[in-house]
């Protein structure tokens, strides 16, 4: 998966995505456009403020609102007790109903993580 997140902070939102989230800066574009990956996922960040004036993100209201970003990683216990040293956890590890588990964090704009772990397969 690839996302473009338009962020208010770049340098903020960059520390937060590599130093806490873990993803790995691949390149950066003009006007300050960052490229991300990590955890099997491509992020792109984007200042808001390359958006004209009359883009839909550029209303007045919280960035993220509504939307639930659900990270797969391979680690979970590893990335949380990575996330809970540097960063503000909103929930910690839990079962959920569902059968998995997951913790819940903020971004500097406030866009809502779910890290999880893969849903284990039967084996045959």
């Amino acid at each position: 998966m690839r996302l473009e997140i338009f962020v208010t902070d770049l340098e903020r939102s960059t520390a937060f995505y590599t130093e806490v989230l873990g993803f790995t800066v691949d390149a950066g574009g003009d006007g300050g456009y960052r490229e991300l990956s990590g955890h099997d996922t491509r992020i792109a960040l984007q200042p808001l403020a390359n958006l004209g004036v009359d883009h839909p993100l550029r209303r007045p209201g919280p960035l993220g609102l509504g939307l639930e970003l659900v990270l797969e990683v391979e680690d979970l216990e590893g990335l949380f007790e990575r996330v809970q040293q540097r960063w503000p956890v909103e929930a910690g590890l839990q079962e959920r109903p569902w059968g998995l588990v997951d913790f819940r964090v903020l971004d500097p704009d406030g866009y809502y993580w779910r890290p999880t772990q893969p849903p284990q397969t039967p084996s045959s």
